[in-house]
């Protein structure tokens, strides 16, 4: 008896692998975060990017409300959430007034975030990378 191999079954086979290669790809591009504020208009520096869900996760991060903070009259409130509102439409890139201007406002909750945990990116070019 002679063995024929069973080619559309193989075939078969490596186009659902690759389709489920491609879509884990795609589906992992969904969490991805790019910290770049139309606000900015020209940018310094590449943006800062990171991978939202494993963030979190690593961070032990369940609340939204840790990152996404709202406040009123330069006072920030933990407990009311934002998440989804650009940071940009309660921080100014030039504040006229007292408040935190959005640059300082993403450098101090991010930087500081990790200065308290020790753990994380603080150098410029770790988050801003070239």
């Amino acid at each position: 008896m002679k063995y024929t191999p069973k080619l559309p079954f193989l075939t078969g086979l490596a186009l659902a692998a690759l389709i489920l290669a491609i879509a884990g790809v795609a589906l992992s591009q969904d969490s991805i975060t790019k910290l770049a504020p139309e606000a900015f208009g020209k940018h310094q520096r590449p943006p800062a990017v990171f991978n939202h869900d494993k963030h979190n996760e690593k961070a032990k991060l369940e609340e939204c409300v840790v990152c996404h903070h709202g406040g009123k009259n330069g006072v920030i409130d933990r407990v009311a959430s934002t998440e989804g509102t650009p940071c940009a439409d309660c921080h100014r890139v030039k504040p006229a007034d007292k408040t935190t201007g959005l640059m300082r406002a993403y450098h101090k909750q991010c930087v500081d975030c990790h200065r308290t945990k020790g753990k994380g990116p603080l150098a410029c070019g770790q988050c801003h990378v070239r």
